[in-house]
């Protein structure tokens, strides 16, 4: 495959406080990101709310929401709130949706009887609305007000796992948001279920840390490893051949905690996206060369304003 310049993006940790969400946002764009995303994950914070803070205080960001679950946000409100913030900040919006997380959404009392023929639906939905067209929805139509559809209309990308969610995403969406760890091989392995026939972003969140001590970056990155042990992150593994061996380690471990503790040093370089700036300039390269459009960087460590400042040290031209 032909490599292609990659865009470099952020994410915004979602237990962040929320006095942090402004000089992080400063932070990444005077690093050199492209892009920052945005969590909307329960308990937490809303997604919207949060990208439009980010676009309004920097200059040249793109913002992505990663993601917004569907069966929670109804279609025609959730299409005019993107729509506001591309009419505000056009070509600076990207929007991503999913599924969401199944306990979360049925704690909510809002998982779909079908999720799938749901979440394909919905996005051709808001696709849609976003482009100024009158759509079939429940048991009317819907559109937004002309003076409300924006002029540049923003990607919407699936932020999905599944095989068929994934061909789905090929199917309709203009991109994939693929959660960590995205190695490699498990990007080849998405793309290939994706089999998208046009042009189609992936986008591929992996925690990362930089530091002129290689060893150190490694040591950083570990605690944000704990949970791709769990039966979700299965598909995440299966392409790799150290997948089997990280299953079973975590099925000999008691807890998350233990499991991460336990994963040798070349597992976790292997997982994460870690190491001085020159190995992490050549990882990032190579995640070009798998396909990946947008490589958002996960931040490590205790002190996120100075962990994006050190990763954007290995940004290329850095």
């Amino acid at each position: 495959m032909t490599q292609h310049a990659m865009r470099n993006g952020i994410l915004l940790p979602r237990d962040l406080a929320a006095d942090g969400l402004i000089p992080f946002a400063v932070q990444a764009e005077t690093s050199g990101f492209d892009e920052l995303w945005v969590v909307e994950d329960l308990g937490f914070r809303g997604g919207i709310a949060q990208a439009a803070v980010a676009l309004a205080l920097t200059a040249h960001l793109r913002v992505g929401i990663g993601i917004l679950p569907a069966a929670v946000r109804n279609v025609a409100y959730a299409a005019m709130e993107v729509a506001t913030l591309a009419q505000l900040f056009p070509g600076r919006v990207n929007v991503g949706v999913g599924h969401g997380m199944p306990d979360w959404l049925k704690a909510a009392g809002t998982w779909p009887e079908r999720p799938l023929a749901y979440l394909r639906a919905y996005v051709l939905a808001l696709q849609g609305l976003l482009r100024g067209e009158t759509v079939a929805w429940g048991s009317g139509e819907l559109a937004l007000d002309p003076a409300a559809v924006p002029a540049v209309v923003p990607d919407v990308l699936l932020g999905v796992r599944g095989p068929k969610s994934l061909q789905a995403s090929g199917r309709v969406a203009q991109g994939t948001i693929l959660a960590e760890p995205s190695t490699e091989e498990y990007v080849t392995a998405a793309r290939e279920q994706i089999a998208a026939t046009g042009p189609h972003r992936i986008v591929a969140y992996n925690v990362a840390a930089v530091d002129d001590d290689g060893d150190a970056a490694v040591a950083a990155v570990r605690p944000g490893l704990e949970w791709i042990g769990e039966a979700d992150w299965l598909p995440h593994l299966r392409p790799i051949d150290i997948g089997p061996e990280v299953t079973a380690l975590r099925a000999q471990s008691a807890t998350r905690e233990e499991f991460a503790r336990r994963l040798p040093p070349e597992w976790v370089a292997r997982l994460a996206v870690a190491g001085t700036p020159a190995e992490v300039r050549e990882r990032l390269a190579g995640l070009a060369r798998a396909g990946v459009t947008t490589s958002v960087l996960i931040p490590a460590g205790p002190d996120p304003l100075a962990a994006v400042a050190a990763l954007g040290r290995a940004l290329p031209g850095r």
